[in-house]
Formats: C-alpha cells, sequence, structure tokens
C-alpha cells in the first residue's frame, strides 16, 4: 500500500478528539518545512472561529426585510414575528427579538452580515448540502477534502510527518466536538487526533494519577480499555500544549449557562488566550431543522428558532466580551455558517421546509460593520420557488482567506478550486502570517480621516512589486462607489490623491488592488 493511502486508510483509527471541558476536541498538525515561519508566529497572529448552525437555519426570520412586511406577514402568517418586537438594525432589516445581543454588537460595528449565501443548484439534503459547504465543491461534485484543509495544507504540507516538534508544539487547528468537520479533511488524513474520554482530558489535566484505570472495572474487558485508554493517552501529541495554554490563562467574562455554543466558545477564548498558537477553531449548535414548532404558537417571538438565536447571541457576545478583556480581541474573527436556509413560506406544522438562501454573519472588531447585499426578495424566487442567490458561499470563504490570512490569488485557487471574486468583509489584509508582500511597511493609510463627500484624500501604501494598480471604494453594503484606474506603478512606497465619493458617507472601505496584492483600509465620510 502507497504511504498517501496507508495514511488515509489509517485516519479514523487516529481521528480521536482531546476533550476539553466536557468537549471533544480535535486537533491538525503541520509540516517541518514551514518551521522558520512558525517561529515567528507571534501572539499578533490572527485566529477563525467557524460556528456550525446544524440543520439549516431560516434567515427569513433570522434577519426580517423590513421593506417586504406585508409579503413576509402573508406567506409566515404562522411564524412571523409581530413588527413591534423586531431589533432594528437598518432601515430595512432587522434581527430577530432573541437576537439583543448582537443587535449592540451591530451598533458596535462588530458584525458584518452577507445576504443571500447559497451555491448554484442547492441541494436540499442535509448530508449533501453540508459536505458542499464543508468542501467548498459544486453542487456536482464530489471532493474528499475539505476547503480549510486545503488551505492548511499549503502552509503544512505532509502532515502527519514529524509532528509536533520543537518549533511546532501546538496544532494549527482545534474542532471542538465529537464528529471531525470534512471542513478540516486534508489531503493525506483528517489530521485529528484524539481523548475520546471526558473524565480522561480532566485526569490529564487535574494531574489524577490514576487516569487510565478511573472508573474502570477490575476484568479482563476492564484489563483491555484501560490498555486502550494507554493508547490514547500515548499517542494524543498535542495534549501537553492544550494543558499548557488552558493551564496559563483564565476566562475573564461571565458565559450563559445551559449553553453548550457558550461552553464551547468558553473553551476557545481560554485555548486563545492561553497562547495556544492554533489558526482555526470549530465549533457548533445544533437543532435549526425547524419543520414543525419553531415558533411557540401563542407568541411567535418564543419557540425552538428563538431559544437558537438566542443562545447564538448570547454565546457570541459573552465570547467576544472575554476577548475584549483578556486584551485578544483584534487577533479573533468568527464566521457562521449553515447548510442551507428554509423555504419563504411557513408550513402547515407552524415551522418552515428546506430552502436555498440565508445570511451569514461576521463578528469581530476587524470587520466592515454592515450588511453586504440587499434584503433576498419574498416574491421574486427562482423556479422551484426558493430565495435566489445573491453571494455563492465560497465567495465568502475566499474573502476570508485573503482579507484575514493575506492568501494571494494562486493560494485561493487552489484551495477553491476556481476564481470566485472577494467582498468586502475585513478592514484589511495585513497578517503576521503573510509573506512580505503585505509585511506592516505596505498598509494602506489615508488622510484626512473623517472626511467630507467629495473631498480630496491622500492615500499611502507600498507595492512589493511593479503592478497595474486599481482603487475602488465601497459602502458598508459592499456596493462600489467608483473605481479609479491609477494605471502602472513601481515598486516601493506610492501616494495617491483621490476625491471621496459625491453622494455617500458613512464607514467606506478603499481597497487598493495591486495584482495578487490587495490592500484595504477605511475611511469615515460625514
Amino acid at each position: 500500500m502507497k504511504r498517501r493511502d496507508f495514511l488515509k486508510a489509517s485516519s479514523p483509527l487516529i481521528a480521536l478528539p482531546l476533550v476539553l471541558g466536557g468537549f471533544p476536541i480535535r486537533a491538525l498538525g503541520r509540516a517541518r518545512a514551514l518551521d522558520p515561519l512558525w517561529q515567528l508566529l507571534s501572539a499578533s497572529d490572527r485566529v477563525l472561529v467557524l460556528i456550525q448552525l446544524n440543520g439549516g437555519n431560516d434567515g427569513i426570520n433570522t434577519v426580517v426585510p423590513l421593506d417586504q412586511l406585508s409579503a413576509y406577514n402573508q406567506l409566515r402568517p404562522q411564524i412571523a414575528l409581530p413588527e413591534s418586537k423586531l431589533l432594528r438594525i437598518t432601515d430595512e432589516a432587522a434581527l430577530h427579538p432573541a437576537m439583543s445581543n448582537i443587535q449592540r454588537m451591530f451598533a458596535d460595528g462588530m458584525v458584518a452580515i452577507v445576504q443571500g449565501v447559497a451555491y448554484p443548484n442547492t441541494n436540499l439534503s442535509h448530508f449533501r448540502s453540508t459536505d458542499i459547504w464543508m468542501t467548498a465543491s459544486d453542487y456536482d461534485q464530489y471532493l474528499s477534502t475539505g476547503w480549510m484543509g486545503r488551505y492548511l495544507d499549503t502552509l503544512y504540507p505532509n502532515y502527519p510527518t514529524g509532528y509536533p516538534n520543537d518549533n511546532a508544539p501546538d496544532p494549527p487547528a482545534v474542532q471542538i466536538g465529537a464528529v471531525m468537520a470534512l471542513a478540516l479533511q486534508g489531503p493525506l488524513a483528517s489530521m485529528g487526533l484524539a481523548l475520546q474520554d471526558p473524565q480522561t482530558f480532566y485526569d490529564i489535566i487535574n494531574g489524577t494519577k490514576n487516569s487510565v484505570s478511573s472508573g474502570i472495572p477490575d476484568t479482563q474487558p476492564g484489563h483491555e480499555l484501560a490498555y486502550l485508554r494507554q493508547v490514547e493517552i500515548s499517542s494524543q501529541q498535542y495534549s501537553n500544549s492544550i494543558k499548557a495554554a488552558a493551564d496559563k490563562a483564565q476566562n475573564k467574562a461571565t458565559y450563559p449557562s445551559n449553553n453548550t455554543l457558550a461552553d464551547q466558545l468558553k473553551i476557545v477564548a481560554r485555548l486563545i488566550a492561553g497562547g495556544l498558537q492554533s489558526r482555526v477553531y470549530v465549533v457548533s449548535i445544533g437543532g435549526f431543522d425547524t419543520h414543525a414548532s419553531q415558533v411557540d404558537t401563542t407568541d411567535t417571538t418564543q419557540g425552538t428558532h428563538a431559544t437558537l438565536l438566542g443562545r447564538l447571541s448570547d454565546a457570541v457576545a459573552a465570547f467576544f466580551d472575554d476577548l475584549r478583556q483578556l486584551g485578544i480581541q483584534d487577533r479573533v474573527v468568527a464566521m457562521t455558517f449553515s447548510e442551507f436556509g428554509r423555504r419563504v413560506a411557513s408550513n402547515a406544522s407552524n415551522g418552515t421546509d428546506h430552502g436555498t438562501a440565508a445570511p451569514m454573519f461576521v463578528f469581530g472588531t476587524q470587520v466592515v460593520p454592515g450588511i453586504r447585499g440587499t434584503n433576498p426578495s419574498l416574491t421574486d424566487l427562482d423556479s422551484n420557488g426558493n430565495l435566489k442567490m445573491q453571494y455563492d458561499f465560497r465567495q465568502v470563504y475566499s474573502s476570508i482567506l485573503a482579507q484575514w490570512y493575506g492568501a494571494d490569488n494562486q493560494t485561493l485557487r487552489q484551495v477553491m478550486l476556481k476564481d470566485f471574486s472577494t467582498i468586502p468583509i475585513i478592514r484589511t489584509s495585513t497578517t503576521s502570517v503573510s509573506d512580505e508582500r503585505l509585511s506592516a511597511d505596505s498598509g494602506l493609510r489615508i488622510a484626512p480621516n473623517p472626511v467630507a463627500p467629495a473631498q480630496m484624500v491622500r492615500i499611502w501604501f507600498s507595492l512589493s512589486a511593479p503592478s497595474h494598480v486599481e482603487i475602488e471604494f465601497h459602502d458598508v453594503n459592499g456596493r462600489s462607489l467608483g473605481r479609479t484606474d491609477v494605471g502602472y506603478l513601481p515598486a516601493g512606497p506610492q501616494e495617491q490623491s483621490l476625491r471621496t465619493p459625491q453622494s455617500s458617507s458613512g464607514m467606506l472601505t478603499c481597497t487598493v488592488r495591486a495584482g495578487a496584492q490587495i490592500l484595504r483600509g477605511t475611511v469615515l465620510v460625514q
């Protein structure tokens, strides 16, 4: 058997979760070839937290279209939310009444919402559509690797050989949960190692001497189970580094009780603050398959969906409050995803059936706040009577990889398997794990700032190579407000003078595109 085939075949046997705070944790390793880069990583490095909403979230009751309330109430008479209880975030959009904490974060400029996210020919099977979102495949394409696994493989090739080592003691990615997400699957293996039993983790953290035999009967099957536990402990390559990170930090915020998502994010915050140099965390919350009893029959602001969105809102708010108190809030961005949305019309069971497009949320101090796209039309539907797509989910993935991690066009094409246009989601694409073309010297500065409409501003940036340059402004909804073709410029420091858009106000994004180099900054127009 070839080495690659052997690793793929054996990966289920070594993909065992480490348990932290009652949750199994899975880890990815990295290659020696990146040791020099790994040594440069510091507390300024960026972290992405993926929040999976299992079951297919009803996006229409999550972000309610205020400009279509008549159609909304007519199409969803059993589950429509009363206008007086909606949480307005713009003149045209409101959040579910249970999402008050996310409404506050939106007002604080910490939330970006991408409307109408789906993919062409949406598959309405939970399993198949989840695979598509995890692998970033076309609807008729079947892949064995995940989008994030492919990206990490560009940084850490040839896993699992030589991991961990003195220069790379920590896993690049961590999943909290019992089932390894396909999104983290690399070319060779799922790259997960585990301690499956919750008590085993507590024994390791607390230094209990009898951790292997704790709770195991003194019988032949018990002896065999003890042996398997010992194998798990000895094979857990990252338990020491995860324990060390957990021991170095304590949570400072108060997290809501009876909230499994909050429990998971609490662990994530502790590990990041403790110095674990993982780049990606995956957490999840289930129950969004609301075919029946989505709302309480006597009060549509209550019920299953309200409970889930309330838990999401409260957990995310507590997490970012914790990050703020720990002094690491600028290092973390979190993003929600779900396998599909729900149908426009409610069903006879006070619920909704499988649909297509839904909004995605991106949280953090470094997001370009506001709404990308427009409210989905509730009456101009596709041929199957579902919401039309505005953005392909792979555009969001590409935007995160490019703007948060500094991935270049070649890497994006390799990871996403084709070209996808990006959306302004993150304020700047500079990150400490990027190469010299996005070094600290290449940041974009704008002055004066704030500025009046149609006023001249000066823009400073640096080019890593001679390039054809374009400069474009976008509003908070991602709409282009004008593009300027600057022409061909040499490498090195640059200064350009442009007028801000004539009739726009608020926080605008200024994007400089120069070949593979993309720089972004913000300017307040008032």
